[in-house]
């Protein structure tokens, strides 16, 4: 898949030809679908390397990737490299299958590894991106990739002791084993998904067959009233700092306040919350906090909300007021995915 940049590596070849001078090699396996260029153009790419003088024996590439070469591979390399594009890697569940086999990976930040990386059992790429530009950033990808195998791991894999045995590398393969390995497991997905799930629908499913589904038509009820008027919801006042005209400390105190028309809804099942993030060329990059309101005042068909706030740290805060319909009986959120935005 070309989003995994096998040809990273390929970047510059003289800093290459130093790494394999040291005694690495690198192995290549896979296959590519037959209406994927891009894809069959890669491993082109990868066999024309490995045929220069230079890279002979230095780098290998597989044919006829199968379960069994796949086998092979995650038992028998040392190390297992991975370098797919932020933020695009689903899982690797190849590396997974790796640390499980003791083999130490080295890969970005992203997938499993953003979860599973340990810095003493493991290299790793930074998570986030520093260039919008793809070139720029294999570019500075790259160098890092180089960098740490001449700096780290080439220094780690040979410093053997008289017997031949580099003993930091079995350490890092044995924190691989201990501290990664167990939280990657088909035991662990199961526990997963019933702590997480089947246990929680079990219980949702019984409290809503009991009494003759008496919860489920009450909470089928709410939605239908809620859908009913959730079209008349908008904000009627709202108070907040001037922040063009006043400069605040970052131990000031300031409050924001939303009168809402709330119509036939009960104002205790309807929520209002802020949204602070941190924006960059007029795009949200992070959201940073979510900080509900609290009703302060009910006034027939209108109610008063009001969240009290200091400055978490001193610059430019963009925020975004968002209301939505609350329920008890709700599990989560996406139960009723119904928002307006002030």
């Amino acid at each position: 898949a070309t989003y995994k940049r096998a040809d990273l590596l390929f970047s510059n070849l003289e800093k290459l030809k130093e790494i394999v001078d040291k005694g690495v090699q690198f192995v290549f396996a896979g296959k590519a679908h037959p209406q994927d260029k891009a894809g069959a153009d890669l491993i082109r790419r990868i066999i024309e390397v490995s045929r220069m003088p230079e890279f002979i024996g230095s780098i290998i590439f597989i044919e006829n990737y199968d379960m069994s070469v796949a086998k092979r591979l995650v038992k028998g390399v040392d190390l297992w490299l991975n370098l797919p594009t932020r933020p695009l890697e689903a899982s690797g569940t190849s590396g997974e299958k790796a640390v499980l086999n003791g083999v130490v990976n080295f890969s970005v930040l992203d997938g499993w590894w953003a979860e599973g990386y340990k810095s003493e059992a493991g290299w790793a790429l930074p998570k986030e991106a520093i260039y919008s530009s793809n070139e720029c950033q294999n570019t500075y990808d790259a160098q890092m990739l180089y960098d740490i195998f001449l700096t780290q791991i080439i220094p780690t894999y040979y410093a053997q002791n008289e017997n031949g045995i580099s003993e930091k590398w079995c350490e890092m393969m044995k924190n691989t084993i201990a501290d990664i390995a167990p939280h990657f497991t088909m035991k662990r997905q199961l526990d997963d998904y019933y702590a997480k799930f089947y246990s929680k629908m079990l219980v949702r499913r019984n409290l809503f067959e009991d009494n003759d589904a008496l919860i489920a038509k009450k909470y089928s009820s709410w939605k239908n009233n809620v859908m009913r008027y959730w079209g008349d919801v908008q904000p009627v006042e709202f108070n907040c700092p001037h922040s063009e005209k006043e400069a605040m400390s970052v131990c000031d105190k300031f409050s924001l306040e939303v009168v809402l028309y709330v119509s036939e809804l009960n104002p205790s099942e309807v929520g209002v919350e802020l949204i602070m993030a941190n924006k960059e060329n007029e795009q949200i990059k992070t959201y940073t906090d979510v900080i509900p309101f609290e009703l302060i005042e009910t006034m027939g068909k209108t109610a008063r909300y009001k969240v009290v706030l200091t400055a978490p740290v001193a610059g430019v805060h963009d925020y975004a007021i968002r209301v939505y319909p609350y329920c008890d009986l709700m599990p989560h959120r996406q139960d009723f995915p119904l928002v307006k935005w002030i």
